[in-house]
This record gives structure tokens, C-alpha cells and sequence, in this order.
């Protein structure tokens, strides 16, 4: 017998979840032979053979897991005081391992269905709370993306507020990052906003600003007293939002305390790593008047049907597929992954375990300021919290090459001044090592020890911190290993994750994040890397951005990519803005109409906006398909004006439209550019490439189709793929060559989780990447095959088939029964089950994607459940059951419901146990189904007292 000494690489069959045999029952249930025949159905003849996926064999993932780790290796992990709203911290081990590693939190869905998702509902409600106790002000939300395009929410978040409805002119501190002020006007200028950066000390007139914004302490160290300038600003009808470092919180007076409208920032200095810029949970809040025009996701207590106090997502109405064009931000998730570590890192240090480590940094700071003035340094600040910015004058550049002669980075502020910021990881030693750096050779060092016993604080007497912090019992319980491992289990038990069960969710590509894609996530050599570090030190990022874009080339037929925006909705910003910089460049500033089809997304017309554009709606026809003489004739209608086509393919509804190359080519004869959403690659990876077949530009979900986890409701990465004309208008930043156009606060956007897109192509190879698409086609044929008998599947391709995902029409049931979508979402939780896509796109339906990492055992198993549920809907309509009370209309049932008093007419075991493999392993829902309008009309989104609540 002849052995294969060769590495065997297992990975693609571990990440396709049917077996062969599967796979064959499943295409003769379908009528087909083999995947091919199958895709060569699905795919339309006109964008057949469009797919360049040239890309080597996948290796196994130990020899992935050996080649990143060469990659990693070429980082080099220096001792950084480079600060600028970034801060080497501790990852407390407790949640390192039972979060952040943690698939039952990582794989986690955004919690829009609140009974399966109460335990990560509660962590953000600590993080709300955390943020809210922190800045003063009584609401936040549950996280933006990052500091830079925080501000920017708040920029326009004052624009709709203000007074002053006559400005167009926005004030931004020098003393902010630098990197948010680029974020800024990168945002202001398509809206037609002029943002003024000055020195707020010497503004006297402030009449022409609708709003403010200010940095503290600032990027520079100095600790500003604000609030006579903040008196100013409102006499004067603007609003004020101040950019506040969370740790100074713990001592400083908040914003809100001193007048703020709005509070944002990172909370990434509480325990989140580095990561070479992200991802990291941004914060906002604001006053409780402002809190129904606050970007991002709310949440917030209600009740369930018991009574039973219940988490949701609050609001929801504010979402962009409802206002879609007239949506003030298109951000429609959060940062939960991020944000729950910050929000864990709190409860387990508790109010004085913060104030300790905020302690700690700044008397460290005043000890190596105090030490360096004794050496002769200019120190500029009197008053700082952690950061101090020396004048260095002739010098500045000698010091700087001897830092890194040294291993250490400092910050580079001018040609004549250098910055240096202490953090969490910072030791005695560290400050005696930079006055040995700091001094001239021959100078005697100073005592660190007496130092420490002579130093005071330096902060602001004025603004000291005089409220309590975090007094909620949950900031002061968990703070032995045990009480917190036990606390994080508790939380998580209470939810449906895909380590669980299939999220079976239209749309949102709940795919495997496998555990070897994961592994390198948490490397201190990917994780520890400042986003500013000097470039020689971050040829492993580099070079895996390189591999990645050319990767990501390959799979969509584009010719450059950019890795920067850091979620979906601002890799569509990021193409729009491409589009209209190049419509600017040619002297065609006039094109800027939009055309969306009436199916779209909701943050596609709110991204148009937002990128200066103006939406016109194209019809479909009733087949779900964009109406192509519809399109045509607004295309004519306005070709002098025309920008954009914005279009998902495949399409909202799950099908390969086959008219995609005309829809092309009619954009670009009236001078449009065509924008692909690629929401919907896992169909297309290896069939046919969208850069091929007439796309311009597309944004990609990382955390959709190239498995980043979706991680509770982010992180998620969506970089944009362009053709060659388009290529110099990809985003810059200021570290990198092309210094305009800014999307996010970090040149590589969530930089430290793109490892596990290159793991994931790099075990799958070209080969593997295609079957993926393949199957994730085949499943959703199947579930659409085997329950369409039982609910009618709306829409479907030329030859009756779906693409990666099917819509299945209840409406009908709804006029014979009574039973609704919601209904049978919430059923679905009694089988152990996530629902669907509820009503999108189509409202009344549910829309399933089962992707390709799915088996045939737990497709059947999801049908069953289905099938079953339709049987109780037809034991409504004949009357075997009642028609309000039964075991739809009461879903989900509660373990404390069943032991309880037992009024229904139906049994306790069609309640629990409608299918007899439940007994086995039956998930509990902590809460019966959530009351959505009692808690919007009560609405509480930070931890209250259960007594209080009660109350209430």
C-alpha cells in the first residue's frame, strides 16, 4: 500500500459542514448529480466564468498556524509610550479565556431576538453603565466603532441638535487626536460642513459654531477646566461634545458635570489589546433629552409576558432601514465583543480597582515629570493625568533614534518636541528607564524612591472627581476569579450562540469562526502592536495586509484593496466617497444622485447621504428583481446627475438576478459608477467575481463571508475592493502614503483580527473556497426544497432555484390563523433554535441562510422544527388549538412557567418538548417573550436596583 507522506490538509472538510454522502443525498433530493451541475444552475450564463480565483492549494492548518506564526514573528514589540488615544493594558486572564476565547461569546448574533440573548443584553448594559456613571451623563449606547468616527457621530449628532440652525461651521480642539480631526473632515465635507480646528483658549467669538468639540485631557497631557468655555458655547446655541480617556474619569470631574452635551472615547484602555489599532469599543452618551437621536444600539429593561424585568435592544424604530435616506448614520451595530470585555474588565476591578489603576498611572507620570525637570527637560504641562509632552528643541531627533536604539517609542509631536504616555503596564523601572534615556550622558539619574515619598498629584484641584463611581452591586461582587468565571458562565448559558445550535439568519452568513483562525487573534505579537508605531516595526502586519488585499483581489476581481473601514456600513462610505472623488476628479462634481433599488438594505440610502449624495429609489418587479426599464428610465431621467447604482448581489432576496450585466452597463452608459454590496459573497466567491461583471467598487463583510466572528454584534471589518480607476481614491491616512480621506481613527481599521481572514483563505485555497460557495448554495436549495411544500419560498431564480439563502412567505399564514412571523420566531427558541431574518426584506417573511458549515443532520433538524411548527399553525386553523392561547402565541416557555400553575390547553411537553430529541439537551430561555413597547414607553438603559425597577 502506498502512504501519502504528504501534510493532509483536513480543514476544508472540517469547515463544510455535510459530509460526501450528505452531500449526495441532498442533490438527489434537488435533481442534480454534483455541485457543479448545480452551481452551473444557479450561476446566470452572463456572469458565468467571471471568477479569477487564482489562488494556491489551502494548507493544513498546523502548516497555516507555522506560516502566520513566521508572519507574527517579524513584529517587532517595543516598549510604547506613543500614547494618542491608545494604551498598552492588562487582558485580565479570567477574560481572556471565558470571553474574548470564548466561541459561546464570540459567536454570538446581535442580539435583535432579546429571549436568547439576555446574557450578553446584560454585559452591555454594564457597559452602558459603566460609560454613563464614567461621563455624567444618564444615557449611553452599547458602543461605537472607535474614537474617531465617535466624534464624527457626534459632529452631526450636533448639527441636528443645535440651536443655531444657521451654522455650518464646527469647532474641533488642536488639542484632539490628530487622527480624529482627519476622521472629521473626512466626514464634514460631503455634508457641507467646514470643521475649524484652533486653540479653544483663545476663541472669543463663538457664534459661528453649531457645536464643539474638546479633548480630556488633551491628545498633548495638558488637564483643561472647561467649563466656563462650555457656558460660552451654550449662550452661544452650540452644543458641546467632549472626546474623555475613561481611566482619567475615575479622578477628574466628568464632562457631564461640567455642562457637556456629549461624551465619547475608547474604552479600550480597559483591557482591550492594542492590536495595531483595533478593534475597540468606541462610547457615546448624552443627555436623556438627547437619547432618541443617538447613533448606534441602545439597550434597555423591559418585561416579559410574566412580568419578569427583561433586556432588549431599545428604540428600535431608530434603525436605518426604516428611516433609510433620511438616516442621520448609517451605523446599525455595535462593537459587543469589545465592549463586553470593557465592561467585564470593570466589574472584575471594581470602582476601587479602576481608581487604584488610574492612581497608580498618574502619581508614576508625576513622579517622571518631576525626575525630568530635575534633568533640565521642559516639561510643557503643569497639570496632567498620564501624558506629558517635552520641548526638546535640537535634540529631538537624536532622542528619538536613541529611543529606538533602545527599544523604546515615543511619541513624534514636531520636529522639535517629542510625547510620552504611561499606561496600566508601566513600572518603576520603566521611569527610571527613560531618565536614562531622557538625560544627558554623564547627568546623575534621579531617586525614584524618594521622588515617590515627595510627589503629589498633579491634577486640577478644582476637577477632582467628587461623584462616586460604579456603586450598581454587579461593579462589586465578581471580583475573585471564581465569582467572575462563574459570572461570565451564568451570562452565557443564557444565551443561543453558534457554538450552540445554527443561526440560521438571512442575510448575516452565521458561518464557522474555527478555532485555528481564532488562535492567532490573541498573539502578543499581533495583539501588543501600536497603530503608530514606527513602520520597520510592523513588517508582519504588513506583510499580511499585503497578502490579505492581493487574497481579496482574487476572490472578487477587483484590482486594489483597503483594509481600513472597520464594519460594513463604512466600507459602504468608504466606496461612495471613492465614487464621488472620482466623479470630483474628472470636473463632474454635479453627479451626485444615488440610485437604490426599493429592496436595499437600510443603510445603503443612509450611507448616500451621508456621502453628499441624493437617492432615488428604483422599483422592483414582483419577482423581488430590480425592474430594469424602471432603472433604465430614471438613469436617463437623470444621466447628467447620475453618481451611483448601490445594488446587493445576490440579490436582498437570495437570487441571482439575471440581468446584472445590463444593470451594469446601462449605469455606466449615463455616466454612473456601479456600487456591488458584498453582503452577499458567500455566494459568489469562486462562481463569479462582481469586479468582473461590472462592478466598480464593493465593500466586503469579513465577518460575513470570511469568518470574523460576529462576536455578540461586532467586531466587524468591510474592507472595499475597486478597479484601477478608483485606486486613488481608496482612504488614506496620516500614516500612510496618501495622508486624506480618513475613514476610521487607524490606518488598518480592526487590524488584529485579520488574521483570521488570511487563516481562513490560506487553509482553504481556491479549490476550497469555491466548494464553500457551493455548498453554501446547495444548503439553502435544500431547506428551500424540503419546506416549501409547508410555506411558500417567495422568490427564486430562473430555474425555481435560490442562492446562498431563501425567503419563506408567511403572510398567508398570518390571514388563516392569526399566527405571525414573531410567532414563529419565538417558537423556534422551545426547538433550541435562533430564528431567521424576521420581515426583511420583505416584510411578513423569514428570510434563512444556512451557509456551507452547517451538516445535513442539523438542516433536517431545523426543517423538522419548522415542519412542526407549521403543524401546530394548521392545528390553529382547524381549531384543535385555541387561536390566542396556544403554544405559538405564548413562546418561548420558561422553566419557571412550567413548574408552575399550568392554565393552557395544551400540555407542559408541546410546550418544552415538541420533538423529542429536546429531552436530551433542552435550551432554557432565561425570560418569556419580551415586551418591546413597555420599554420603550419606560425606558431604563443603565442598571438599575432590582427594587427601584420594581417600583417603576
Amino acid at each position: 500500500m502506498t502512504i501519502n507522506l504528504s501534510t493532509a490538509n483536513e480543514f476544508i472538510a472540517r469547515h463544510i459542514g455535510p459530509r460526501q454522502a450528505d452531500e449526495q443525498a441532498m442533490l438527489t433530493t434537488l435533481g442534480f448529480d454534483s455541485l457543479q451541475a448545480l452551481s452551473a444552475s444557479v450561476i446566470p450564463e452572463g456572469i458565468k466564468g467571471t471568477s479569477v480565483l487564482n489562488l494556491p492549494a489551502g494548507q493544513s492548518e498546523a502548516d497555516a498556524l507555522a506560516s502566520i506564526k513566521a508572519i507574527a514573528a517579524k513584529n517587532q514589540l517595543h516598549k510604547t509610550y506613543i500614547g494618542q488615544g491608545y494604551y498598552n493594558c492588562h487582558t485580565p486572564s479570567p477574560i481572556l479565556r471565558n470571553l474574548l476565547e470564548n466561541p459561546a461569546w464570540y459567536t454570538a448574533y446581535t442580539p435583535y431576538q432579546p429571549e436568547i440573548s439576555q446574557g450578553r443584553l446584560e454585559a452591555l448594559l454594564n457597559f452602558q453603565t459603566l460609560i454613563s456613571d464614567l461621563t455624567g451623563l444618564p444615557i449611553a449606547n452599547a458602543s461605537l466603532l472607535d474614537e474617531a468616527t465617535a466624534a464624527a457621530e457626534a459632529m452631526t449628532f450636533c448639527k441636528r441638535l443645535s440651536k443655531n440652525k444657521t451654522s455650518e461651521r464646527f469647532f474641533a480642539s488642536r488639542h484632539c487626536h490628530p487622527q480624529t480631526l482627519d476622521v472629521l473632515r473626512t466626514r464634514a465635507e460631503p455634508l457641507g460642513i467646514e470643521v475649524v480646528v484652533g486653540d479653544e483658549r483663545e476663541l472669543s467669538d463663538l457664534s459661528p459654531f453649531f457645536g464643539a468639540l474638546l479633548q480630556y485631557p488633551a491628545s498633548n497631557g495638558d488637564v483643561f477646566d472647561y467649563r466656563d468655555l462650555v457656558e460660552r458655547f451654550h449662550a452661544a446655541n452650540a452644543l458641546v461634545a467632549v472626546a474623555a480617556d475613561l481611566l482619567a474619569l475615575t479622578l477628574l470631574t466628568p464632562p457631564g458635570e461640567f455642562g457637556a452635551d456629549v461624551a465619547i472615547g475608547s474604552a479600550q484602555r480597559f483591557g482591550v489589546p492594542l492590536g495595531f489599532g483595533g478593534p475597540h469599543a468606541a462610547y457615546f452618551s448624552t443627555r436623556d433629552a438627547f437619547k432618541r437621536d443617538m447613533p448606534g444600539r441602545l439597550v434597555g429593561m423591559s418585561v416579559d409576558r410574566h412580568g419578569k424585568p427583561a433586556l432588549r435592544l431599545a428604540m428600535q424604530t431608530r434603525e436605518q432601514h426604516i428611516r433609510r435616506e433620511k438616516a442621520t448614520s448609517n451605523i446599525c451595530t455595535a462593537q459587543v465583543l469589545l465592549a463586553n470585555i470593557a465592561s467585564m474588565y470593570a466589574v472584575y476591578h471594581g470602582p476601587q480597582g479602576l481608581t487604584q489603576i488610574a492612581r497608580r498611572i498618574h502619581q508614576l507620570t508625576a513622579i517622571l515629570a518631576q525626575g525630568l525637570k530635575g534633568l533640565g527637560l521642559n516639561v510643557e504641562q503643569s497639570q496632567f493625568f498620564d501624558t506629558l509632552t517635552l520641548h526638546t528643541g535640537n535634540r529631538t531627533s537624536a532622542l528619538h533614534a536613541k529611543a529606538q536604539a533602545r527599544h523604546i517609542n515615543l511619541r513624534v509631536v514636531d520636529d522639535e518636541r517629542l510625547g510620552l504616555s504611561l499606561d496600566e503596564t508601566s513600572s518603576q523601572s520603566d521611569v527610571v528607564a527613560l531618565w536614562a534615556l531622557l538625560a544627558v550622558d554623564g547627568q546623575t539619574l534621579p531617586d525614584f524612591d524618594a521622588l515617590a515619598q515627595s510627589v503629589t498629584g498633579t491634577l486640577p484641584a478644582a476637577l477632582l472627581r467628587q461623584s462616586a463611581i460604579l456603586s450598581h452591586p454587579v461593579f462589586n461582587r465578581y471580583h475573585s476569579e471564581t465569582e467572575l468565571m462563574r459570572y461570565l458562565r451564568r451570562l452565557a448559558d443564557k444565551d443561543l450562540a453558534l457554538d450552540r445550535t445554527m443561526i440560521p439568519l438571512g442575510s448575516c452568513t452565521m458561518k464557522l469562526n474555527a478555532a485555528s483562525e481564532m488562535i492567532p487573534v490573541t498573539w502578543a505579537e499581533f495583539g501588543n502592536l501600536h497603530p503608530f508605531a514606527p513602520a520597520e516595526q510592523s513588517q508582519g502586519y504588513q506583510q499580511l495586509t499585503r497578502e490579505l488585499e492581493l487574497m481579496l483581489c482574487e476572490a472578487t476581481g477587483y484590482d486594489a484593496v483597503s483594509l481600513q473601514p472597520n464594519a460594513g456600513s463604512q466600507g459602504e462610505y468608504a466606496g461612495l466617497l471613492a465614487i464621488r472623488a472620482y466623479h470630483q476628479s474628472r470636473g463632474e462634481e454635479r453627479r451626485d444622485i444615488c440610485l437604490i433599488p426599493s429592496s436595499a438594505h437600510g443603510t445603503n440610502p443612509a450611507t448616500a447621504h451621508m456621502a453628499g449624495m441624493r437617492v432615488v429609489v428604483t422599483a422592483c418587479d414582483a419577482r423581488g428583481n430590480v425592474d430594469i426599464e424602471d432603472l433604465r428610465a430614471k438613469a436617463i431621467e437623470h444621466r447628467d446627475h447620475l453618481a451611483a447604482l448601490m445594488i446587493t448581489y445576490p440579490s436582498t432576496h437570495g437570487v441571482f438576478e439575471e440581468g446584472i450585466r445590463e444593470i451594469c452597463g446601462i449605469i455606466h452608459d449615463n455616466g454612473g459608477q456601479v456600487y456591488i454590496d458584498g453582503a452577499n459573497m458567500n455566494a459568489m466567491v469562486g462562481l463569479c467575481a462582481p469586479g468582473k461583471f461590472g462592478g466598480d467598487v464593493s465593500h466586503l463583510n469579513l465577518h460575513k463571508t470570511f469568518c470574523i466572528p460576529h462576536g455578540g454584534g461586532g467586531p466587524g471589518v468591510g474592507p472595499i475592493g475597486v478597479k484601477s480607476h478608483l485606486i486613488p481614491f481608496l482612504p488614506g491616512h496620516s500614516a500612510l502614503e496618501r495622508k486624506e480621506g480618513a475613514v476610521c481613527a487607524a490606518p488598518f481599521g480592526s487590524a488584529s483580527i485579520l488574521p483570521i481572514t488570511w487563516m481562513y483563505i490560506r487553509m482553504m485555497g481556491g479549490e476550497g473556497l469555491k466548494r464553500a460557495s457551493q455548498l453554501a448554495i446547495l444548503n439553502a436549495n435544500y431547506i428551500a426544497r424540503r419546506l416549501e411544500e409547508h410555506y411558500p419560498v417567495l422568490y427564486s431564480g430562473a430555474n425555481g432555484l435560490v442562492a446562498h439563502e431563501c425567503i419563506l412567505d408567511l403572510r398567508p399564514l398570518k390571514e388563516t390563523s392569526g399566527i405571525s412571523v414573531d410567532d414563529v420566531a419565538k417558537r423556534l427558541i422551545d426547538f433550541g433554535f435562533h430564528a431567521p431574518t424576521m420581515s426583511f426584506p420583505v416584510a411578513g417573511t423569514l428570510m434563512i441562510e444556512p451557509t456551507e458549515s452547517e451538516s445535513k443532520q442539523e438542516l433536517d433538524r431545523f426543517c423538522e422544527a419548522m415542519i412542526r411548527i407549521r403543524e401546530e399553525i394548521r392545528a390553529v386553523e382547524n381549531g384543535s388549538l385555541d387561536k390566542d392561547d396556544n403554544p405559538l402565541k405564548n413562546a418561548p416557555h420558561t422553566a419557571a412557567e412550567i413548574v408552575g400553575e399550568w392554565t393552557h390547553p395544551y400540555s407542559r411537553e408541546q410546550a418544552v418538548y415538541p420533538v423529542a430529541s429536546l429531552i436530551e439537551g433542552k435550551y432554557w430561555p432565561p425570560v418569556g417573550r419580551v415586551d418591546n413597547v413597555f420599554g420603550d414607553r419606560n425606558l431604563v438603559c443603565a442598571c438599575p436596583s432590582i427594587e427601584s425597577y420594581q417600583e417603576a
